[in-house]
């Protein structure tokens, strides 16, 4: 567990953290963004993050014996379902010897990992602290997921309650689809973006927005088909459909790395292989270092399944339906929602009520306007269950209102957490952040929130 003192005088309780994943352990976040998670809760509250099941020091979830066997694993398969004729039904194959292998080294443990016990856990923590025995919560992605299971499972002891980057939980636990829904519109954001930045976006050339999207989606396909060697600081790699589909899906998270995205890709319009290669070779190392939040992110999904295919061909119409959802995220992440469907344990306590509860503050519900894993669509969906809360769209390409400051998205969060007061239906906040720069904009806002005298 780790806590970030209240920094206005003395603290009025405290708020519980998730940043994602599953899997997230939280710690880096907090690094990260622990003076805006402050500013943006008043600076009253203590800040939270206890390690998920799974993560750090909490039943720590590992697959492999060594740094070499999970680099090996890491190459067996391609991640993208669409990286060949044969490669769904390789990522099938591949899964089943990933589910053995990780069963192999937990089966005394992977039971007991899932949200249900993360929510619970959270409640523990609650009582221990002797507070007001209130839950104030703040959830980021999956973290959605364990709050709205947090909210089902115990509505009498929830207080105020904030999700960002709305899942939708219904699917999490079934078949996921909706999640793709904004993911292509976040492409073409990256690429108007870029083209009206010409100066700074290397990719840019005398493109239109549109013909610079097109040329992306034709680069890939020539990729597929003429893999590019590359040559890392942890040996040789081939830049790949999956790997490089991947980065890009990967780097609609964030705006404030577009222009370095766009530097990646450059590969594709000159040759150029010197930030793609700085890259991968980042990513090699962190692999090699030690289990990363992908096998805890398994174990966690993986437990929490209420569904299982036996078949390649009864998963095949889900999939399917993936791919015509969106064209560049469609297929990235088949790898690990075919991992999770083919695991081998299911946690002990699965929740499997609905997802609609009263709750005695309405919770606060935002969405970025082009997220690329967490559409505006998941937060209405889900708002619809929880009595009186209310939908706040922030106007930015996405995941997370922290990676694109706005003051007026940082002014609702606040009055939220000190007053409980929520935003009026149908609220749209504009960001801040300076388009296609290495900036998330938090500096100025926090500075104008200061200057205000209305943050610590």
């Amino acid at each position: 567990m780790i806590k970030i003192a209240a920094s206005s005088g003395p603290s009025q309780g405290s708020i519980f953290f998730n940043f994602g994943g599953p899997g997230s352990a939280g710690d880096t976040e907090f690094a990260v963004y622990g003076d805006v998670l402050l500013a943006l809760t008043g600076g009253v509250y203590d800040l939270i993050n206890i390690f998920p099941r799974g993560t750090r020091t909490n039943l720590p979830f590992s697959c492999y014996d060594s740094p070499e066997e999970r680099n090996l694993a890491a190459r067996l398969r391609p991640s993208a379902g669409n990286a060949s004729d044969v490669a769904l039904g390789t990522i099938w194959a591949a899964s089943e010897t990933i589910a053995n292998r990780c069963y192999q080294r937990n089966n005394q443990t992977a039971h007991l990992l899932g949200t249900a016990f993360t929510a619970r856990d959270i409640i523990s923590v609650v009582d221990a602290l002797g507070e007001d025995g209130l839950v104030r919560y703040w959830g980021i992605s999956y973290g959605t997921v364990l709050g709205a299971t947090l909210v089902s499972m115990f509505p009498d002891r929830m207080d105020k309650v904030l999700f960002d980057g709305v899942v939708n939980a219904h699917e999490y636990y079934t078949n996921e689809l909706e999640y793709l829904s904004d993911t292509d519109k976040t492409l073409s954001i990256f690429a108007s973006q870029c083209v009206e930045a010409r100066d700074r976006c290397k990719i840019a050339g005398n493109y239109t927005a549109k013909e610079l999207e097109d040329a992306i989606y034709a680069g890939l396909e020539r990729i597929k088909y003429n893999p590019i060697p590359l040559y890392l600081s942890t040996g040789a790699m081939l830049l790949d459909y999956s790997a490089l589909k991947s980065t890009i899906f990967g780097g609609l998270y964030a705006p404030q790395t577009w222009p370095l995205l766009a530097s990646s890709l450059d590969v594709l319009f000159s040759g150029n292989t010197t930030t793609i290669t700085a890259y991968f070779s980042a990513l090699s190392v962190n692999i090699e270092d030690g289990p990363d939040d992908t096998e805890a992110l398994l174990a966690i999904r993986g437990s929490d399944k209420l569904i299982s295919e036996s078949t390649l061909d009864q998963f095949l119409p889900h999939t399917q339906a993936r791919f015509g959802k969106s064209r560049i995220g469609g297929d990235v992440a088949e790898a690990s929602i075919i991992d999770c469907l083919r695991w081998k344990t299911r946690a002990k306590e699965r929740y499997e009520g609905d997802f609609r509860a009263e709750t005695r503050n309405p919770i606060l519900m935002i969405a970025n306007t082009a997220d690329p894993v967490t559409p505006r669509a998941s937060a209405y969906n889900m708002s619809a269950g929880f009595e009186g809360s209310v939908v706040l769209e922030q106007d930015s390409p996405g995941h997370s209102i922290l990676v694109q400051a706005s003051l007026c998205t940082a002014k609702a969060v606040r009055e939220y957490f000190l007053n409980g007061t929520v935003v009026e239906p149908g609220t749209v906040c504009k960001s801040d952040a300076p388009p296609f720069a290495m900036d998330d904009g938090w500096d100025s806002v926090l500075a104008q929130l200061r200057g205000n005298g209305e943050s610590p």
